[in-house]
C-alpha cells in the first residue's frame, strides 16, 4: 500500500561552528633557493596556522572528562603565568 505523501528529503546536517573545517589552502612556491627551503617555509607556515597542534590532538581518541580536565588544567596554567608576569 502506498501513499501519494513523498518522503521528506534527508538533509545533512552541518558540524557546529567549533568543529568546522576551514578549508584555506597553503601553498608554497618552489623558487630558485630550492626545494628545502620550499619544505621548511612550509612546516614554519604550518605551525603558524596550528596544523600541526591539531594533527597530534586528533592522534588519539580522548574521552569527554579527560578532555574537560585538561583544558581545565591548561586555564589554570595560563592564569599562573599570567600572575607571575603581573608580579614579576
Amino acid at each position: 500500500m502506498s501513499s501519494d505523501v513523498p518522503e521528506a528529503p534527508e538533509t545533512p546536517q552541518a558540524p557546529p561552528v567549533s568543529e568546522a573545517i576551514q578549508c584555506r589552502p597553503l601553498e608554497v612556491v618552489v623558487g630558485d633557493r630550492g626545494i628545502e627551503r620550499a619544505i621548511k617555509h612550509l612546516k614554519r607556515k604550518m605551525a603558524s596556522e596550528g596544523i600541526l597542534r591539531e594533527l597530534k590532538r586528533r592522534r588519539h581518541y580522548m574521552k569527554p572528562s579527560v578532555k574537560r580536565r585538561k583544558k581545565q588544567s591548561e586555564a589554570a596554567r595560563r592564569r599562573r603565568k599570567r600572575q607571575r608576569a603581573d608580579n614579576g
